[in-house]
């Protein structure tokens, strides 16, 4: 997930049912009213989540006008309203053990999203993540809006069209708000390094070019979805004087902020050269991996999987005649074999898409055998827009809303073709899409027993841990039964996220420079110079995200055989699968509660 808006998180039982909440479940005891409330003031701080959720019409579509308060005022985002309600939770009595799961995961949320308050730089990000730069080549309204305004704003009437401009209007605000919040931060002692300046000032400079006129993307999108639903009106002329207005002077006072500070821009690229550093990286790596692993634990288990994953590759690797060279030569070699590789054409780009497709479809006729419910919201397969390709990730899967009104997306980064051997896509495909980040997220927007407010949350280590444990579950279905390249790309995805924690963790907490953390990808992983590159810078600008993916599988690996050791013949993978999906995104030790509890079902 990197992109991806607002998965689905931990459920709970709803007794407030606003009448906006179609999907709520029925009334219930415990904690369900504090919830609702909590809710309602999350949707009125985040009006980009109400969107993002289906969630600003009705009585909320005067949301729908609005953007997120990007102020230093708001740093801990959409999830002040549960920092809020903390105490008044802690004082409730859960009505049962299912409300305790909720209870819990919700505490949880409060009291390791607070420490953040007290540092004097950085903030919560779009993405709900702890981030220590509000601008950089994957932060900032002109990275998110765009994109934002042309796959969640939904214009079917001529008030949503109203809506869209206003959202216009409110850009260069927001994009000051994060100028003036960069530059307090810098003051602090919180600029973003060197190398992270450079990508952001390249990346802004593309964005002023291209928001210029009447073919910039932000005026053709309302132009184009106005046109198609019939909506008279001047529409191009008002949002282009809003682009060429103070959406491009706005952005150039950002430009002009980063540029003056790359004159004293450091080198180092870990938090750990910032004010506090240290203590600020055990906070973001305790939220993305919800466990209390330190740096150093984190690392080790890093190099221990990373040997581990490696000896597995080391047979396929043999078989293809790629003996006598490192594992991360032999696949460097493998992926710019030109038999591996698409053209590097709009034709190639879209057989790389059409590919995804296919196996989707195939893996969604292996799911009954592992899962008794599947989802309903459709999945759509699409190209990253080229505007945002340079700082974007690889691939990400954006969730469709609650009310089904809008499917999700699976998006692939094709800005470099190379970047994607063929052997590489399968397992990407069934990390972002069926079983992974789409299946789960899915099954989470569509239940009737998962209240709204947990779907507008994440918990990295659970959502991105799923989505690992998923690559290895598709092995398991038997896609690769006949495609050793294909296992051998599943491996490599599991060996690139043990790579992951030795690099996040070197670059955060050990002193690792920028090109070490790169080299260490490129020798070890097999990854290209370039995506590799990409995957440190964003480390870099994301601490401690990048180590959520393999705790997070390892926890489901550990959970499984435990419960199958536990239960023996009376372990069931379908129910197992219900068990750890049934109450949304969880912290790990309150998913360890959960498994316990379906256990003494048996």
């Amino acid at each position: 997930m990197d992109r991806r808006a607002f998965l689905a998180a931990a459920a709970a039982s709803l007794s407030v049912r606003p009448a906006w909440a179609a999907d709520a479940s029925p009334p219930a005891p415990g904690d369900a009213a504090l919830y609702a409330s909590t809710l309602e003031a999350l949707l009125t701080r985040s009006p980009e989540t109400a969107t993002s959720l289906g969630l600003d019409s009705g009585a909320h579509a005067g949301l729908k006008h609005r953007l997120d308060d990007r102020s230093a005022a708001n740093r801990l985002g959409l999830y002040q309203p549960l920092v809020d309600a903390a105490g008044a939770l802690a004082k409730a009595k859960p009505s049962g053990p299912r409300d305790a799961i909720f209870h819990n995961t919700f505490l949880w949320l409060a009291q390791n999203i607070q420490p953040f308050a007290s540092f004097p730089y950085g903030a919560i990000s779009v993405d709900s993540y702890p981030v220590p730069y509000v601008v950089s080549q994957v932060e900032g309204a002109y990275q998110e809006l765009p994109d934002f305004l042309d796959s969640q704003h939904v214009i079917e009437t001529r008030d949503d069209a109203e809506a869209y401009l206003d959202r216009l209007a409110a850009f260069g605000p927001a994009m000051d708000q994060q100028t003036d919040k960069a530059r307090a931060d810098a003051a602090a002692g919180a600029a973003p390094p060197r190398f992270l300046l450079d990508r952001a000032i390249a990346q802004l400079q593309d964005f002023q070019k291209g928001q210029h006129g009447p073919q910039a993307s932000l005026v053709t999108s309302l132009v184009r979805r106005a046109a198609a639903r019939g909506l008279a009106g001047d529409w191009a002329g008002r949002a282009q004087a809003l682009v060429d207005g103070e959406i491009a002077a706005a952005t150039a006072r950002q430009l002009a902020l980063l540029q003056s500070l790359q004159t004293t821009a450091r080198a180092a690229a870990g938090v750990d050269a910032l004010p506090g550093g240290a203590v600020y990286y055990a906070a973001c790596l305790k939220f993305h991996t919800t466990t209390a692993h330190t740096p150093d634990e984190v690392h080790r288990m890093g190099l221990d999987e990373v040997e581990s994953v490696s000896g597995r590759m080391r047979y396929i690797l043999n078989a293809q005649g790629l003996e006598g060279l490192s594992v991360g030569q032999a696949l460097a070699k493998l992926s710019t074999a030109p038999a591996q590789l698409f053209p590097d054409t709009d034709a190639g780009r879209e057989a790389i898409l059409d590919d995804v497709r296919a196996r989707l479809k195939d893996m969604a006729g292996r799911l009954p055998k592992v899962f008794d419910r599947l989802p309903r919201t459709p999945l759509e397969v699409r190209r990253v827009p080229p505007a945002i390709e340079l700082g974007a990730p690889g691939a990400y899967e954006q969730s469709g809303s609650v009310d089904g009104s809008r499917p999700a997306a699976l998006y692939f980064n094709l800005h470099q073709v190379g970047d994607w051997p063929r052997w590489t896509i399968p397992t990407t495909a069934y990390h972002e899409g069926d079983p992974g980040h789409h299946f789960q997220g899915a099954l989470a927007n569509e239940a009737s027993d998962i209240p709204t407010l947990f779907k507008a949350l994440q918990l990295n280590a659970y959502v991105e841990g799923w989505a690992l444990y998923a690559e290895q579950l598709a092995d398991e279905l038997g896609v690769y039964d006949a495609d050793p390249l294909g296992r051998l790309g599943m491996l490599q995805g599991s060996l690139f996220r043990a790579a992951r924690l030795v690099v996040d963790t070197g670059l955060h907490a050990l002193g690792w420079s920028r090109d070490k953390a790169i080299a260490y990808l490129v020798e070890t992983a097999g990854s290209t110079p370039n995506d590799a590159r990409r995957e440190v810078e964003r480390y870099c600008a994301w601490p401690g995200q990048a180590c959520a993916y393999k705790i997070g599988q390892l926890s489901f690996d550990r959970l499984r055989g435990d419960a199958r050791e536990q239960l023996g013949t009376r372990f069931d993978i379908k129910g197992f699968h219900d068990a750890v999906l049934g109450y949304g995104a969880l912290p790990l030790a309150v998913m360890d509660q959960a498994v316990s509890d379906w256990a003494q079902t048996r």
